[in-house]
C-alpha cells in the first residue's frame, strides 16, 4: 500500500489546498482533536486521499462551519445519526466531539437514552458501551 505525506499527496493532485480545506481542517482539529486528525490524514493512502479532501472540505467546512446551528448542537444530532445508521467507530469519534464541543457526560447519557426511544433498545445498549469507553479513556466518568 502506497503511503504519502500531505505534501506528495496534493502534489500528486497538482493543486494547492483549497481555502475550504484548511477551514475545514481547522474545525475538523477542533472536534476531534489534532492527534485523531493527523492519523487519519497519515493514514490515507493516494487511493482514499481524495476522501480525506471531500470530508475536510464538504463535512468539516461547508457543514460544521454553517451559520444555525453551533457545534453543541451539531454533536447532538450526529451521535443521534450515527447510532441509527450503526456505525461504532464514527460513534466513538463523535462522543469524543461532542465533549470537545462542551457536553457534559449526563447529557451524552440523554442522548444514549434518546437512541433507545427511537432506534431500539440494542442501539441504545451499543450506544451506552461505546460512548462508556470513551468517556473512561477521556477521564470525564
Amino acid at each position: 500500500m502506497i503511503r504519502a505525506s500531505k505534501k506528495e499527496r496534493r502534489m500528486a493532485l497538482n493543486k494547492p489546498a483549497s481555502e475550504r480545506f484548511e477551514r475545514g481542517l481547522k474545525t475538523r482539529r477542533a472536534v476531534l482533536g489534532d492527534s485523531y486528525v493527523e492519523r487519519s490524514l497519515e493514514n490515507a493512502t493516494e487511493f482514499s486521499w481524495p476522501m480525506q479532501e471531500l470530508t475536510t472540505e464538504w463535512c468539516w467546512d461547508s457543514t460544521w462551519n454553517r451559520e444555525g446551528l453551533d457545534r453543541r448542537s451539531r454533536s447532538i444530532l450526529n451521535l443521534g445519526m450515527i447510532a441509527a445508521l450503526n456505525r461504532p467507530h464514527e460513534f466513538k469519534v463523535h462522543v469524543r466531539g461532542a465533549i470537545n464541543n462542551g457536553l457534559s457526560a449526563t447529557e451524552v447519557q440523554e442522548i444514549c437514552i434518546q437512541i433507545g426511544t427511537y432506534c431500539g433498545v440494542p442501539a441504545a445498549m451499543d450506544a451506552f458501551r461505546l460512548a462508556g469507553e470513551v468517556l473512561k479513556e477521556m477521564g470525564v466518568v
